[in-house]
């Protein structure tokens, strides 16, 4: 009967490893935000817009920022599973956007980046 209950126990923590796991590292996301600071910073806009706060942020509404016809009317909220698919490939997300970022093709480099947009806040 105890290994029964371990096993139920272990078992119900093994998702909770895996999305630790998943979670990103923000340090490492600082670093691979790198070539995102050729339009993005976190005190203006640029040429893209700024992205200070954008986890929980609705797509298109960064005051004074001129965004594409398709983001601003994509009922997007920036979470963190439309950040991952966003990361992954913007132009799949969000037909008809502007960005000419093609996306990053490692999940975890995709966490660490979202981990360290956290931090912006």
């Amino acid at each position: 009967m105890r290994s029964f209950v371990f096993g139920v126990i272990v078992a119900a923590l093994i998702p909770f490893s895996t999305q630790a796991q998943e979670a990103g590292d923000a340090a490492a996301g600082e670093k691979a935000f790198a070539p995102c600071k050729a339009c993005h910073n976190f005190q203006k806009n640029g040429v893209g817009p700024d992205l200070k706060g954008v986890v929980g942020r609705k797509a298109g509404t960064y005051e004074g920022y001129n965004y594409s016809a398709a983001l601003k009317n994509s009922g997007i909220t920036w979470d963190e599973a439309n950040l991952h698919e966003w990361l992954k490939n913007p132009k799949a997300k969000v037909p008809g956007n502007k960005m000419i970022f093609q996306g990053y093709s490692d999940d975890k480099k995709i966490n660490d980046v979202i981990a360290y947009l956290k931090t912006q806040s």
